[in-house]
């Protein structure tokens, strides 16, 4: 097995985990949505994790591998506002939980950066 295809598979995993976390357990998905977006938070959780789902099956499937990659690392940058929300929500929260919300914002570049390679790897 090829390091790329480990990273694709882990990218599948981890897509596909988290598009079905946010049907099995919402409300901490529901939490990150800014006030400002029409709608219910739950319809915008629901329609994130749609759109987790079908990245990790446009990735797991080698002829929309690039596009689903693709797509996955600007899925990834468009939902860093919801992750900088959180951090500031959580300012007043126990230091681990703030630590946590601060801590995950560096790795968002890390995650598009996977997503990128998986599309390079399968060109």
């Amino acid at each position: 097995m090829t390091d790329s295809s480990r990273a694709t598979r882990r990218l599948v995993t981890l897509m596909a985990g988290m598009g079905a976390a946010h049907f099995i357990a919402p409300r901490p998905f529901d939490a990150l949505i800014p006030e400002s977006l029409p709608g219910s938070p739950r319809t915008w959780t629901h329609l994130s994790g749609v759109a987790e789902l079908a990245c990790a099956a446009a990735v797991a499937y080698p002829k929309t591998r690039r596009k689903g990659a693709i797509a996955t690392a600007v899925l990834m940058a468009a939902v860093f506002p919801a992750n900088v929300k959180m951090a500031r929500d959580w300012r007043e929260r126990p230091l681990p939980l703030r630590a946590a919300a601060y801590g995950r914002l560096p790795f968002q570049a890390p995650l598009i950066g996977w997503a990128l390679h998986v599309a390079r790897s399968s060109e």
